[in-house]
């Protein structure tokens, strides 16, 4: 997914020595500020029939409901919200998705599953729980022995940091100037503009080119838990057995699935003691091992926990992957060698069509080969991530896909493009008759017992297939033990017997990682000799790694969004740390 345009900082606060040692009791030590956009809509949700009408009521808004083709649907004014459902079991449960608005800190709007339940004839009711649209940053600031007020800002979100580094803060009596130089660019310019409110102690940061301002206060004993891992001086480590829930996994003990607690209690003290002196500094906010389908461990840090979700980015093509799987299993009409321009909306497909373009057959889409001119590393490629969701001349971004000019031809080299895994969308609904978030909630979501997510969507409405799905770190592994369990979740078959085995398969080479459907596959060392792994990944450190041969699945969210650190679990934390502790 595409970073906001927003940014700051690495700060350099440029004052003389003697002000700075008298005003360092002052200014020094963790600041914070938090934006809140809403969204407001939330609580109970009644539907109810008056006089031959349906009328919805949430939070003393009123407004007709209406069904078109078996769906219900109604939409607030002022894009405030709205409701698509079915009515289910003769009637006693409308199932459906609550429609959040376009959200400030992501740019998408968001489908989330909403059951309302009948409370008597004619009425039915459910709770509406949108997604938290806010921006948070945190501002560490030690001024050294030469006066310079020294700091990074550090913001879960989005990680806007990476992209605007502050240089430093030109001061004039109370005028302080943030002067950053943005990522591929040489020159400096003033980002953002303070006056120093010195009555309330808030320093309120004012970043023009974006239009908000952050009031930046001292941190609150709950600001500090966010920004340290657990606590500016955490306690030794002490291990848990995870809780069994009623979300379809069991649980058990490291040691009763021969992990060593030492090496993994060596690991989680590293975690808490990782110092957060920088915008690289390493941001885990989750982790989660099973093996032989047990959870073993479960331990979150920065303020999240097992009942936030959390933004999987790219790991959700593999998701994709599932829903395509699941899809199939339920009696859709078509298999991965069937053509790509036959099993799309004709309406999609440009007037004139590349003979290459007619060659392109579903399993080149889901293996990142089916030769459009898209790279997601080329700022250049037309059908780039950014490319697709900048401009605005076609809101449809199937039909903006199919219209992409042909590089190669189909199968010839995979090339990572996230407009090929939401392009399978337009499949999915074409061959089922059925909307994305419907056709996830009830063929992925409900079998695999995950009540809770959210599907960011496009402009024109369906779930984007390309990356951004929030979802808890619990629901997340499930789909890592599918892997395992040859498409099971817990006795109930999601996908074809050897469809996950395939999906996750060495089919095409993707930089130096091999690439199946939408999932990759490499090795890791492992007691002196290399163990296949796949995985799911995400930018910012969202990981669902599988090891077949150890019956092991480990799971993390991380924030460290477009910075090298992304790489850091996978790359360094589970060889280094979790598979030595696997006996």
């Amino acid at each position: 997914m595409k970073m906001l345009r927003c940014a700051a900082l690495v700060l350099f606060m440029c004052v003389s020595p003697a002000w700075a040692q008298q005003q360092r009791g002052e200014t020094d030590g963790l600041w914070a500020a938090r934006v809140r956009y809403g969204p407001d809509v939330r609580g109970p949700l009644l539907i109810e029939r008056r006089e031959g009408r349906l009328i919805a009521d949430i939070g003393g808004r009123q407004v007709e409901a209406r069904i078109e083709d078996d769906v219900l649907r109604f939409d607030l004014p002022n894009a405030q919200g709205g409701f698509r459902g079915r009515f289910v079991s003769r009637e006693r449960e409308i199932r459906g998705h609550w429609i959040q608005a376009r959200t400030m800190s992501s740019g998408s709007g968001y489908a989330s599953p909403l059951t309302l339940t009948r409370t008597r004839d004619g009425q039915w009711r459910g709770v509406v729980a949108p997604l938290d649209d806010a921006m948070t940053m945190y501002l560490d600031i030690r001024t050294d022995d030469h006066g310079v007020m020294r700091t990074y800002i550090r913001n879960p979100e989005r990680n806007v940091g990476v992209l605007a580094r502050v240089d430093r803060i030109e001061r004039q009596g109370d005028r302080l100037r943030l002067v950053a130089r943005f990522r591929g660019r040489s020159d400096e310019q003033v980002l953002a503009e303070a006056d120093y409110d010195h009555n309330n102690d808030l320093i309120p940061f004012h970043f023009a080119p974006f239009g908000v301002t952050m009031d930046f206060a001292q941190a609150s004993a709950e600001d500090e838990r966010s920004f340290y891992p657990r606590s500016r001086q955490p306690e030794p480590y002490v291990y848990a057995a995870p809780p069994t829930l009623d979300d379809g996994w069991r649980a058990a003990t490291l040691e009763q699935e021969r992990i060593d607690p030492g090496q993994i209690g060596a690991f989680m003290n590293m975690l808490l003691r990782e110092p957060m002196t920088d915008v690289s500094t390493p941001q885990i906010h989750g982790v989660l091992i099973a093996r032989h389908g047990r959870i073993v461990l479960e331990e979150y840090f920065h303020g999240f926990s097992r009942d936030t979700v959390h933004d999987t980015r790219s790991a959700a093509k593999s998701i994709t992957a599932v829903m395509i799987g699941a899809a199939m299993q339920n009696g859709a009409p078509f298999t991965p060698q069937d053509l790509l321009v036959e099993s799309v909306d004709p309406a999609l497909l440009p007037a004139v069509v590349d003979p290459r373009l007619r060659q392109v057959r579903l399993e080149n889409v889901m293996t990142m080969a089916p030769g459009f001119d898209c790279d997601d590393s080329d700022g250049d490629s037309p059908g780039n991530e950014d490319a697709m969701q900048e401009q605005r001349r076609e809101p449809n971004w199937w039909r903006f896909a199919l219209a992409v000019p042909m590089a190669r031809t189909p199968g010839e080299r995979a090339v990572y493009c996230s407009m090929n895994p939401n392009l399978m969308g337009a499949v999915l609904t074409h061959e089922t008759g059925r909307d994305l978030a419907d056709l996830f909630g009830e063929e992925v979501a409900r079998p695999m017992q995950i009540d809770r997510y959210f599907l960011n969507l496009q402009p024109f409405g369906e779930p984007y297939l390309g990356g951004g799905m929030q979802i808890t770190l619990r629901d997340f592994a499930k789909f890592g033990q599918l892997v395992l369990d040859d498409g099971v979740w817990n006795g109930r078959r999601i996908v074809a017997r050897g469809y996950m085995a395939r999906a996750v398969s060495a089919l095409t080479q993707l930089g130096q990682n091999g690439y199946g459907y939408y999932w990759y596959a490499s090795t890791r060392p492992y007691h002196g000799r290399d163990v296949r792994v796949v995985w799911m990944g995400g930018n910012g450190g969202q990981i669902v790694m599988v090891v077949p041969e150890l019956d092991l699945v480990i799971a993390a969210f991380g924030g460290n969004y477009s910075d090298r650190a992304t790489f850091k679990m996978q790359d360094e934390y589970v060889p280094q740390y979790i598979l030595p502790a696997v006996r």
